[in-house]
């Protein structure tokens, strides 16, 4: 019987998972937004969380236990110092699951997991690069005064 043994595993051993879900927090707190299967996004959420609220909680070993799960010290710095500041005035739910559709190799459903609170990423980069037409430029300007605004 499986009665209270509430845990996502994956299809895989013990240590493949941690090893996976270690690095797949590492970068979600990374790039704050990552594409996977729904499955894994639904058991990443779960250690997410976790990692915030230690963050929110900033004391030294709150940061000591977070090391020991994430694997980038920067990135534990940034979610101590940028991240969790951010979610401190929410009681929970720190991460969104969006639905994508499905991977074309195998079928399997994909999703978007990332940070509810995310940065909105800076618009005025990414125009230089792609050859944005002039009409777009200037939606683009009324949108960035917008947010602004805000």
């Amino acid at each position: 019987m499986r009665h209270r043994k509430a845990r996502y595993k994956l299809g895989m051993n013990t240590s493949h998972r941690v090893a996976m879900l270690r690095n797949m927090v590492t970068s979600l707190f990374e790039h704050e937004s990552i594409v996977t299967t729904d499955a894994r996004a639904k058991a990443l959420r779960t250690l997410a969380d976790k990692m915030i609220t230690l963050g929110k909680r900033g004391d030294l070993h709150a940061r000591r236990q977070a090391l020991s799960v994430i694997r980038s010290k920067d990135v534990t710095q940034s979610l101590f110092n940028d991240i969790a500041p951010r979610f401190a005035e929410r009681a929970g739910g720190y991460t969104r699951v969006i639905k994508k559709g499905f991977r074309a190799g195998d079928g399997a459903s994909m999703s978007i997991i990332e940070l509810v609170d995310r940065k909105p990423k800076d618009l005025s980069e990414s125009s230089s690069k792609s050859g944005i037409t002039a009409k777009a430029k200037g939606l683009k300007e009324k949108l960035l005064d917008k947010i602004k605004a805000n």
